[in-house]
């Protein structure tokens, strides 16, 4: 794969403030709590913390299209290519796919086919790296006011969605289990770098 490309800081800090004017929402602090979770998680695990910063902070940047579902991952994707942001691009469709299958997604499909197709097709074609994992495990455990138990976050976005399926199980099983890796990675409870 290429080289993945990113921002610098305070042109992704630019580039939110830019989508929460088009689209104002929690998205945005959640956003926010994302990208100071991953770095605190980062610096621990011998990640570059700047590195992942830039890339929470940005993982849902479809956003700024508006009240969209899954069509935001597709929107955020695109919109990232167009700036030549490959590794958000790639963050922007992986964020909520520990488990890779587009029917485990926490919403209604507001995608064509065709994108839909299209973002399936990327997923599996994606190797994750520990970025992808670290963002995935934030977005479970970040609401906007900050971190949470992922049983919590996970049960807000249930509700929030009204939904429950088999591939949303394995979904959450697969949160569990990015949880566990950085657990071990950063040799203990990643909780305890937020609650004391």
């Amino acid at each position: 794969m290429d080289e993945l490309k990113l921002p610098a800081k305070k042109e992704a800090e630019d580039i939110l403030l830019w989508a929460s004017e088009k689209n104002p929402g929690p998205w945005v602090p959640h956003s926010k709590a994302v990208a100071r979770t991953v770095e605190t998680i980062a610096a621990q695990c011998g990640l570059d913390d700047n590195t992942a910063y830039i890339l929470g902070l940005l993982h849902d940047i479809g956003r700024y299209k508006g009240a969209t579902e899954l069509r935001h991952i597709y929107d955020g994707y695109n919109l990232m290519n167009e700036k030549g942001y490959s590794h958000n691009a790639k963050i922007c469709l992986t964020h909520s796919f520990p488990y890779k299958d587009i029917k485990a997604f926490s919403g209604r499909n507001d995608c064509t086919k065709n994108e839909t197709k299209q973002i399936q097709t990327r997923l599996k074609k994606y190797e994750y790296d520990d970025y992808d994992k670290l963002i995935q495990l934030c977005d479970s455990i970040c609401m906007a006011e900050g971190v949470c138990l992922m049983e919590v976050r996970l049960m807000e976005v249930a509700r929030r969605y009204n939904i429950y399926n088999r591939a949303i199980l394995n979904k959450w099983n697969a949160f569990f289990e990015v949880k566990k890796y950085f657990d071990n990675k950063c040799g203990m409870n990643i909780y305890r770098l937020f609650h004391e």
